[in-house]
C-alpha cells in the first residue's frame, strides 16, 4: 500500500480453496480483514474498519466463515459470518465471550475444539458446530497447548502440549470416538515423574489474587533453605503459561525451585489484567512481583539469601525496579535487556 508503506499484509485460502482472506496490520493491536470469492470476479470485500480489534478466520462451514475475534469481547469469542451477508450487524456468536480467555480454536468434522486459558494454564473444550458445549478434553497435566491444527474434512485434531517438565509433545484427538492419543514425544534424558508442578494464588499489595506456578523435585522440604529462581514478565498483554526450557531442567535437577508469577500487565486474564499493569498502574507490576517473593519466603520455600530473580526485556525492567525498591529480598538478580534508564 503506497499510501501506508508501514502496513503489513498476509493472506490465506480456505480449506476448499473457494475464498481468499487477506489480513492488514499496522501494529500489534489489531487487523483489518478482507474476503474474496476466488470463483467469481468480484472485488475484495472489507469486513472490518480500523485496527482496534483482531480477526482470525479459522475456516468455513458451508456458507459461513468461522472467525476468532476480540471485537466487543476482550477475552475473545467465536463468531459465524455468512458470506452472503457480511455486515457486522449480521454476525452471530457461536461461542460467546466467557470468564476465561479464548486463545484458539480448531474445526474438525462438525465439531469445534476451543483452547481456553484458565488461570494461566490451558484447558480444552469440545463443542458442536452450533456452539453447544459437549465436554472437556483432558490434558496430561498442568501445561500449555501451544498449537492446534485440524480440518473440517477430517475428524482428527493434532495439538502440541508442553509443561515445565514436558517438552513439546504432539497428541491426536478424535472428535467422534473421543480417543486422545500420544502421537509424538521427543526423547529426553529427564524423568518428569520425579518432579511436581503446583499452582498457588497469593495476595498482592492491594488484595488482588495473583497466580503463580511453583516447580520442584517431589519430596521437597519446606525449610526455607531451597535455592529458588523467580521469573515474571508482566507487560504488553503477553501471557506466560507453562513452558519448556532445558536450562530450567538443570536448575531443577540440582535441587532448585522454579517459580513463575503471572503478574498484572500480562494477558492472563484479558485486557483488564493488561491495563492494570501499564502507565499509571505500572507500580502494580512491581508490587505483584514483590508479593510473590514474600510468599515464597513466608511459605518457607526459600529465604532472601537463596532467592534469585530473573526477567527479560519488560521483565528486565521489572527486575531492575524491584531490586531497587526491595533490595533486602534478593541475593541475585538477572535483569536481561531491560530498560534501566529512560533518560
Amino acid at each position: 500500500n503506497k499510501d501506508y508503506p508501514l502496513r503489513l499484509f498476509n493472506a490465506e485460502v480456505s480449506s476448499d480453496e473457494k475464498y481468499l482472506f487477506v489480513y492488514e496490520k499496522e501494529s500489534s493491536s489489531g487487523n483489518n480483514l478482507y474476503v474474496k470469492n476466488l470463483q467469481k470476479k468480484d472485488a475484495f470485500v472489507k469486513l472490518t474498519t480500523g485496527f482496534n480489534y483482531k480477526y482470525n478466520v479459522l475456516d468455513q462451514m458451508g456458507d459461513n466463515l468461522i472467525v476468532l475475534t476480540n471485537f466487543n469481547a476482550p477475552k475473545y469469542k467465536l463468531v459465524r459470518i455468512n458470506v452472503n451477508s457480511l455486515d457486522v450487524g449480521n454476525w452471530v456468536d457461536v461461542i460467546p465471550e466467557k470468564k476465561d480467555v479464548l486463545k484458539d480454536c480448531a474445526l474438525a468434522d462438525d465439531k469445534i475444539i476451543a483452547v481456553y486459558m484458565q488461570d494461566a494454564k490451558s484447558k480444552l473444550e469440545l463443542y458442536n458446530n452450533k456452539g453447544d458445549y459437549l465436554q472437556d478434553i483432558e490434558l496430561p497435566t498442568i501445561g500449555s497447548v501451544s498449537s492446534i491444527k485440524s480440518s473440517t474434512k477430517n475428524k482428527e485434531v493434532f495439538y502440541t502440549f508442553k509443561s515445565f517438565t514436558v517438552p513439546p509433545t504432539v497428541y491426536k484427538y478424535d472428535v467422534v470416538s473421543n480417543a486422545n492419543e500420544l502421537y509424538f514425544k521427543p526423547e529426553l534424558d529427564f524423568n518428569a515423574a520425579d518432579y511436581e508442578t503446583n499452582q498457588v494464588f497469593y495476595k498482592a499489595k492491594d488484595g488482588i489474587k495473583i497466580p503463580m506456578f511453583i516447580v520442584h523435585k517431589k519430596g521437597l522440604k519446606l525449610n526455607g533453605k531451597n535455592p529458588t529462581l523467580l521469573y515474571a514478565y508482566g507487560g504488553f498483554n503477553q501471557s506466560y503459561t507453562p513452558y519448556f526450557k532445558e536450562d530450567k531442567l538443570i536448575w531443577l535437577e540440582n535441587g532448585g525451585v522454579f517459580a513463575l508469577a503471572n503478574i498484572r500487565g500480562g494477558g492472563e486474564y484479558g485486557e483488564n489484567w493488561h491495563k492494570a499493569g501499564i502507565r499509571l498502574n505500572k507500580q502494580n507490576v512491581f508490587d505483584d512481583f514483590i508479593a510473590a517473593s514474600e510468599y515464597l519466603i513466608s511459605e518457607e520455600y526459600t529465604n532472601p539469601e537463596k532467592l534469585a530473580i530473573q526477567g527479560g526485556s519488560n521483565g528486565g525492567l521489572l527486575v531492575g525496579a524491584v531490586v531497587n525498591q526491595r533490595p533486602e529480598l534478593y541475593k541475585v538478580a538477572f535483569p536481561e535487556v531491560g530498560v534501566m534508564d529512560m533518560l
